[in-house]
């Protein structure tokens, strides 16, 4: 397999080329790492939001947009699939990186992972990428800085001019669009959280819908968590059968039913505090290849009504 950053960094390459077409920007910082704006002092866009998803996942997944309804409103939904989940979803989008320095935090995800290569998903797969550029989109409500670039290219162990930080508040349209196409790499962590091997997963897609953007973080987080675990659907193909496929869907969890802004507000919003069994889609279909087709889960459109704060 080609290196996840060489494929996403082309993709990188389409955005810088295109930066007034998708409504962001792009600038470089002193120390030669170069940041894109997706949705930070910029408004970035739904076309700006599939581009990202494609650097998140190195290009190896494809995500569209159509329209749905939830309650009586037109909502617009975004699909992604792929016939490399192992690589794309849990190697390349899932969001692992905790980036935290002494004047920056916010939470990665993207290729650049794979150059680190720390997390339990990479010695399940037996994957660890080499190149010297890499990408990481990175979900916060500050421009990133230099010591943020500082800390993935030591990670990474590249030159600082290497990195491309793409920044993106949970509050933007580009938030929305990539927050709602995890419902594919949702489904693919938590079936392996189970114990499932990652790489007898096929082909795997999901479709959730895209949140409208609230007018704070928190509430961005809540509506886009609620979008995937009461919206979100999964349909993945599968080598093995198993005896706890049941268990992937968020509708599995005890707690399945609270909205998330209810969730993380009895925690103080302690994220780590949150089961881990509620981030996945509702629903889920998990087909056997040469065997039964399972389908486990719902999904609680009276809930997103109240979340979307459709009037």
């Amino acid at each position: 397999m080609e290196s996840l950053n060489r494929m996403a960094i082309e993709l990188v390459d389409e955005a810088l080329e295109y930066t007034e077409e998708l409504n962001i920007g792009g600038y470089d910082l002193e120390n030669e790492a170069t940041v894109l704006d997706f949705g930070l002092e910029f408004d970035g866009g739904i076309e700006a939001g599939l581009l990202l998803t494609e650097i998140q996942t190195a290009g190896l997944a494809t995500p569209t947009r159509s329209l749905g309804s939830i309650g009586d409103a037109p909502i617009q939904y975004l699909e992604l699939s792929t016939d490399q989940p192992a690589l794309s979803l849990l190697c390349s989008q899932k969001a692992g990186w905790e980036l935290t320095t002494e004047n920056f935090e916010g939470l990665g995800s993207g290729p650049a992972r794979a150059l680190v290569a720390r997390e339990t998903e990479f010695r399940r797969i037996g994957y660890t990428d080499a190149f010297d550029l890499t990408a990481l989109a990175v979900e916060t409500d500050t421009d990133p800085t230099e010591s943020a670039a500082k800390q993935v290219a030591e990670m990474a162990e590249i030159d600082t001019s290497g990195v491309f930080l793409l920044g993106y508040r949970t509050a933007s349209l580009a938030g929305s669009v990539t927050n709602a196409a995890r419902a594919a790499e949702l489904a693919t962590f938590s079936l392996t959280e189970l114990g499932y091997d990652p790489l007898d997963i096929v082909s795997a897609a999901g479709k959730a819908p895209i949140a409208p953007v609230a007018d704070d973080e928190r509430t961005a987080i809540a509506r886009t968590t609620d979008a995937i675990a009461y919206g979100g659907t999964a349909h993945l193909t599968v080598r093995e059968d198993a005896d706890f496929f049941e268990r992937v869907p968020s509708s599995a969890a005890d707690e399945y039913g609270d909205s998330f802004e209810t969730i993380f507000d009895d925690r103080d919003w302690e994220f780590e505090e949150v089961p881990a069994d509620l981030f996945a889609p509702g629903k889920v279909t998990i087909d056997v290849l040469g065997g039964p087709t399972y389908v486990y889960g719902e999904t609680n459109e009276d809930l997103l009504v109240d979340s979307f704060d459709i009037a």
